[in-house]
């Protein structure tokens, strides 16, 4: 870890042979931690227990965990049940259909399956890496000395390989010297905002305050906030986006408020053949998430608790999605396909 820090040259998520590495998020940023996941099971029970976090990070792991489902089985009926119950681990994430439905198509039609479908998932993490530094350059594009930035949820490195997606303008905007301050939502009840998103800003040495959630309108009111760059897990092609539950209330408060609020993805994140908002599957989360921070109670434990993990945010609200391929419009996003 000393070495890695030292160095800033961490990865949210790697492979050796068919073993699968991760830092383990739900420790961060109080310990440093490297999980193994030998198996597919292994990889998709990560996912699912937000062992890693992110759509893209999501994305890549589990186009792993389908090259280790290869490697597993060779019987197509098994292979399709392992398919299914990867997907199965967080429905909303649209990088995660995109991945296991690539690496199973790939291996299906290659001479040595196995091989061909620890290659695709490398691909598609290489690609990130790429995307997301494109991304970074055209968002940058937008900042300048003294822009006031406010985020929700995280999407740095952790969630997206390369320098992330909604945290990739802010990563290029500081090495190109721009003075610039990141807001970050602490993001209830997972806090990824104020623990991983802040700690990614901590090591790469970029001004930033944790606010509360229900923080963000008392800034913005006051002309603080400039800007506001959110990832998402799915687009739909209307140009409505599923994000981290909160970034709709922050999208209207933006809008209300005459500030700029951008969506940054790669274009894996679109689901083309998903036409509005009101057709993304919603992931609920156990209540316990809402009572608990932890293992400390923080709320009434004699009470019922509703935890959607994703909120809808519509295409109206959106001032623009920037991908690898450009800034577009909301209402343009289906033409990529």
């Amino acid at each position: 870890m000393e070495k890695i820090m030292k160095n800033k040259e961490w990865t949210a998520i790697w492979r050796e042979g068919h073993t699968v590495f991760i830092i383990d998020q739900t420790k961060l940023p109080f310990n440093f931690e490297i999980v193994e996941l030998r198996t597919y099971i292994a990889t998709a029970n990560a996912i699912r227990d937000m062992l890693l976090r992110g759509a893209g990070t999501i994305g890549v792991a589990a186009g792993y965990a389908m090259a280790q489902a290869v490697a597993e089985y060779s019987n197509e009926e098994m292979l399709e049940k392992a398919k299914y119950y990867i997907e199965s681990a967080r429905p909303t994430a649209q990088n995660l259909f995109y991945a296991t439905n690539r690496v199973y198509q790939e291996a299906r039609n290659a001479e040595d399956p196995i091989k061909r479908a620890f290659q695709t998932a490398d691909d598609i993490l290489h690609e990130d890496e790429k995307h997301s530094r494109i991304m970074g350059e055209l968002g940058a594009e937008l900042l300048h000395n003294g822009s006031q930035i406010l985020t929700h949820y995280n999407a740095g490195k952790l969630a997206i390989q390369g320098w992330g997606s909604a945290l990739a303008p802010i990563y290029v905007a500081h090495e190109q010297g721009k003075n610039i301050f990141v807001y970050a939502d602490e993001t209830r009840p997972r806090l990824q905002g104020a623990q991983l998103t802040a700690w990614e800003l901590k090591q790469a040495g970029i001004p930033h305050a944790i606010i509360a959630d229900n923080a963000a309108g008392y800034f913005m009111l006051k002309k603080i906030i400039d800007i506001v760059f959110v990832g998402a897990d799915r687009i739909a092609c209307n140009g409505d986006v599923a994000n981290k539950i909160g970034t709709y209330e922050k999208a209207v408060l933006a809008k209300e408020n005459n500030i700029q609020f951008y969506v940054i993805a790669p274009c894996s994140t679109i689901d083309f053949a998903c036409s509005c908002g009101k057709k993304i599957p919603i992931e609920n989360r156990p209540s316990e998430e809402v009572i608990e921070i932890g293992s400390i109670l923080v709320g009434n434990p004699d009470s019922d608790a509703l935890n959607p993990a994703f909120d809808v945010t519509p295409a109206k609200y959106i001032t623009g999605i920037i991908t690898e391929k450009g800034i577009h419009k909301p209402e343009n996003i289906g033409t990529l396909h």
